[in-house]
């Protein structure tokens, strides 16, 4: 045999290069052993506790983006379900109330899908008495929602209700394509419209707690028991315990990032915190703008004060709360604060995760609720916004109701409207109409000062002076030689510092 010193140089070459290609074809072929050992393999899975696997075909045909499980080292379920929607299918279920109802329902649906950024092919729904408790909508109809799916060309079905992890297996086992449920459409909203550090992580945790129930294998050798046997695959070294599996590893990582979001959470609260208790010693009213997604609260609140708050015609538009300095035509100073909007059926752990964002409501003097006039049923969003005020125990907080887009409204339903809610105002933030009624409003609902005193505060003490005008209600105010005299309602800790300028009586 020829040694390869004594070829030539592009012998030498053509020898190296046939040498490569024969090393890469026995690493092929080495690799395509393994994977049918793994798939042989795979008979041995747990169905009950691993659930269904994809075939070798349905996970290739996956796309990998980069989620929550940035520290896992293959494509999860978590990265799985922050695929961006695209071209979709809407499906619900009528169990109770009218066909408009329903109707209704997909409606709002769409308007979700549309404010994640896909585009609404069809919209299906079913009558049921409940959903079928293996694939939402039936076997049988799930093979329509296929046919459906593959005559339009919609890669995602999104469902108008929250599926269990065994109705979302089984349903796209049929369908083929992405299936996503409600609750994980308003978190990729939430994820998109988040904007500060406090609601993006308040965003990751809700994900997280969504996701984990619903992590199952991805491909056949994830599920494999890892750990304790020596193997040479997984995570490496001290990552897994004993005879754990990909998933329990996946399901323990994101348990720990949860621990360690809710405490970076607790900590911003505390902020927050310290600013709302500054803002309750000096004793300034406040005033929270509450009501529907899209009602036209960030539009009111810009109406209101002049804020230049981010004004969207979409869905979640404001998810962090904006706190505003606003005054009533007598002059008292009062905070307005913009909270996140809200939606039939919320899902609790969204509730939760939020509450910190709607603790503005909670602890507020009074709550504008914000109805959309030109809405189909605005009784049911004035309801399912009261259902979340309830949850987060602002039941006794004073309301008044302000019906927006009044120009855009049925006469008819506008004056049902006011007919039926005891303190209600028709508005618009557009124009402008309604805003003056309104403010007068504020002015008379928001608490008084409790004690009534006269003063006489030297003009060295114009800062109490100031004080007075913030905090209280000023009555009268007269400008003497002596000082500034002045007549007006405070708070008592106002009245104790004012105590000793009381005039005296000549």
């Amino acid at each position: 045999m020829t040694s390869s010193s004594s070829l030539p140089q592009d012998a030498q070459d053509a020898q190296s290069a046939t040498e490569n290609v024969t090393e890469s074809l026995t690493e092929s072929l080495r690799a395509d052993a393994l994977m049918e050992e793994d798939v042989a393999w795979s008979h041995e899975i747990d169905g009950e506790r691993d659930g269904e696997q994809f075939d070798r075909s349905e996970r290739a045909a996956l796309r990998r983006v980069a989620g929550l499980s940035t520290e896992l080292e293959d494509v999860t379920e978590v990265e799985y379900r922050q695929l961006r929607l695209e071209r979709v299918v809407l499906v619900g279920v009528w169990t109770s109330g009218t066909v408009r109802d329903a109707e209704n329902s997909l409606a709002e649906l769409a308007a979700l899908a549309e404010t994640a950024g896909a585009q609404v092919l069809d919209a299906v729904f079913q009558r049921r008495d409940k959903p079928d408790p293996a694939t939402y909508i039936g076997s049988g109809k799930a093979l329509e929602l296929r046919d459906i799916v593959l005559e339009s060309g919609a890669d995602t079905v999104v469902c108008d209700g929250e599926l269990s992890p065994g109705q979302l297996i089984h349903l796209e086992d049929v369908v083929k394509v992405k299936v996503v449920d409600r609750t994980a459409l308003i978190l990729d909203i939430f994820a998109q419209h988040a904007k500060s550090r406090e609601g993006k992580a308040q965003v990751s945790l809700a994900q997280m707690q969504y996701m984990l129930p619903r992590l199952r294998g991805w491909g056949q050798s994830l599920s494999r028991q890892m750990g304790g046997g020596g193997s040479s695959g997984g995570g490496g070294m001290a990552t897994r315990g004993p005879g754990e599996t990909k998933i329990e590893t996946d399901r323990r990582r994101i348990r720990e990032k949860m621990a360690k979001m809710r405490r970076e959470i607790a900590g911003m609260k505390t902020g927050r915190e310290i600013k709302r208790q500054e803002r309750k010693r000096n004793k300034v009213p406040s005033v929270a703008i509450a009501g529907y997604t899209n009602a036209g609260k960030s539009s009111l609140l810009n109406r209101l004060t002049g804020a230049g708050v981010l004004v969207e015609n979409a869905l979640f538009a404001t998810l962090d709360p904006t706190v505003r300095r606003a005054e009533t035509p007598s002059g008292r100073v009062y905070t307005l604060a913009d909270t996140v909007g809200f939606v039939r059926h919320l899902p609790h752990h969204l509730v939760e995760a939020f509450r910190s964002t709607m603790e503005e409501v909670g602890d507020s003097d009074l709550i504008l609720h914000v109805v959309d006039g030109s809405h189909p049923a605005p009784e049911e969003q004035l309801a399912a916004v009261r259902e979340v005020i309830r949850d987060v125990g602002a039941v006794d907080v004073p309301e008044i109701v302000v019906v927006n887009k009044a120009d855009a409204a049925d006469p008819l339903v506008l004056q049902r409207l006011l007919r039926i809610e005891k303190h209600a105002i028709a508005v618009s933030a557009r124009s402008g109409a309604g805003i003056e009624e309104l403010l007068t409003l504020i002015d008379t609902e928001l608490p008084r000062p409790s004690v009534e005193i006269d003063a006489l505060v030297p003009y060295i003490q114009g800062g109490l002076v100031s004080r007075v005008h913030a905090e209280g209600e000023v009555i009268s105010e007269e400008h003497t030689s002596e000082g500034t005299l002045l007549k007006a309602r405070v708070n008592e800790e106002l009245a104790a510092e004012l105590s000793s300028f009381v005039p005296v009586a000549h």
